[in-house]
């Protein structure tokens, strides 16, 4: 279960993807592969796999006992996880690397912050950038330190009691490299305060827009929507295979508390992801 989840139900999403009614909510599954299209190579009746399906228009979600879904997007499920923590990986998973690697196109032995460090995307990507040898900073509760530091952060501010534009610029006078913004709004305007000159922001909260000083600083800022890509679902498989990416999953849910999962998610504060379990399909 995703924030995008809970936009979608609200409207949110209605000036961006075409909806059509009935409308299943969901856009990550883990399961079994029931049939293979004609020219489907790669994947058999069987195959235990994983896939973000968002697709061109909002309807056939996830949140069912079966989903189609275009080979490309699909990769091999982890053979470490069962089911309920696979489905915890691609949108969120996908979404810290592209995010990282695609976007702010993050290098060994640069130093980066990343905003909501102990949610669903943000403890996919400390560990990720963590793993590709940057200085990693995360934001977070004070309850949730120990747990972004086990993640891999270097360093862990507390933005409910701290200034993280201060505590950012006492640390790294210069600034940080990139920042990754989940947060939108006042949180995204400041994180360029806190970006070296030549630096990199980019955010999955809201197209963020440059002003006229940080285009003469050099700053450079992206938004991301997660696109669905199988290769590197597969890349996020081998390294979770290999230990070097943990999945958090806080509880797992039936389908039918749905409901209860979304106001979980809505409230705040859930560490890790919120997972849906599905009954095997009817026969």
């Amino acid at each position: 279960v995703n924030p995008v989840d809970f936009k979608i139900r609200e409207g949110y999403l209605a000036e961006l993807l075409p909806h059509h009614f009935p409308l299943i909510l969901g856009w990550d599954v883990a399961g079994v592969v029931a049939a293979v299209g004609p020219a489907v190579t790669g994947f058999a009746a069987g195959d235990e796999v994983y896939s973000y399906c968002r697709k061109p228009s909002l309807e056939e979600g996830t949140y069912a006992e079966r989903v189609a879904v275009q080979a490309r997007h699909v990769a091999a499920k982890p053979s470490s996880l069962d089911f309920t923590q696979a489905a915890a990986v691609p949108l969120a998973g996908l979404t810290a690397y592209q995010a990282l690697f695609d976007a702010l196109e993050l290098q060994s032995g640069e130093s980066v912050l990343i905003q909501a460090a102990a949610g669903g995307v943000g403890t996919f990507a400390v560990q990720l950038a963590a793993r590709a040898g940057a200085h990693v900073i995360g934001t977070a509760s004070a309850r949730n330190h120990d747990h972004v530091r086990e993640l891999g952060a270097a360093e862990v501010i507390d933005y409910t009691q701290t200034d993280v534009a201060e505590a950012i610029r006492g640390n790294h006078p210069e600034g940080v490299d990139a920042v990754f913004d989940m947060v939108g709004g006042e949180t995204l305007t400041n994180g360029f305060e806190m970006l070296r000159d030549g630096g990199r922001l980019a955010s999955i909260a809201e197209p963020p827009a440059l002003g006229e000083e940080q285009q003469q600083r050099g700053l450079s800022a992206r938004y991301v929507f997660v696109e669905p890509r199988g290769d590197q679902l597969a890349e996020l498989a081998r390294a979770i295979d290999a230990g070097e990416l943990a999945v958090h999953v806080e509880e797992v849910l039936p389908l039918e508390r749905a409901a209860d999962a979304h106001e979980r998610l809505e409230a705040g504060h859930v560490r890790g992801k919120l997972v849906l379990s599905v009954s095997p399909p009817r026969s």
